[in-house]
């Protein structure tokens, strides 16, 4: 029989709601998704597992909870930084979001890894990503266009500008090729991006 999930209304309740998912973020963060259970969760988060249960059916629904706090600690800082570029300086721009793109995985590197890995066996994690993706991508050719860029097919262009940066990011982050200079490679990329919206 499925436990029932309740959804807090008191402020006491809706805190440790919070700290349970602060809690999954912190552990999926340290030691990854898989190796992570609701017992540690609990622990960290200083309830009980019968606490914890009575707020999500499982780790996996944790975890959907966490995505949602990981995508606004991950891209709000891109956003932000996209919705307030003062004027067009694509060499800058390209040095910042290929900097913010390195950062953000090494800072997220455990988490990000679970969460890309199951985005391909689960269709709500995915589905989640997708729809960053489109936000990301969407917002960014709105502004671009507020600013003057006026490149053909522009929203296409915006998106392997996303892919271009975090590819680079894996590489960096996960992939490690030791036939790489990877100060030419951010070099390769930069200008890449720049070409893609003169």
């Amino acid at each position: 029989m499925a436990n029932d999930v309740r959804v807090p209304k008191q402020e006491r309740a809706i805190e440790k709601k919070n700290r349970i998912i602060q809690a999954g973020f912190e552990l999926f963060s340290e030691v990854g998704y898989y190796n992570t259970n609701t017992a540690q969760i609990a622990k960290r988060a200083g309830v009980s597992t019968g606490i914890v249960y009575g707020y999500f059916k499982d780790k996996r629904d944790i975890l959907l909870d966490v995505l949602s706090v990981y995508v606004d600690r991950v891209f709000a800082p891109l956003l932000h930084t996209i919705d307030h570029i003062p004027a067009l300086d694509l060499k800058s721009l390209a040095s910042q979001s290929v900097e913010l793109a390195v950062c953000t995985h090494e800072h997220n590197a455990k988490i990000h890894e679970a969460l890309h890995s199951m985005c391909h066996t689960d269709e709500e994690v995915n589905s989640r990503f997708i729809a960053l993706e489109d936000e990301m991508t969407l917002r960014i050719a709105k502004r671009f266009e507020s600013l003057g860029i006026t490149a053909p097919n522009l929203v296409e262009r915006v998106h392997l500008a996303i892919d271009i940066a975090q590819s680079f990011a894996h590489e960096c982050v996960y992939d490690h090729h030791n036939y790489i200079d990877y100060d030419e490679f951010r070099k390769i990329v930069e200008t890449t991006l720049v070409g893609l919206f003169e």
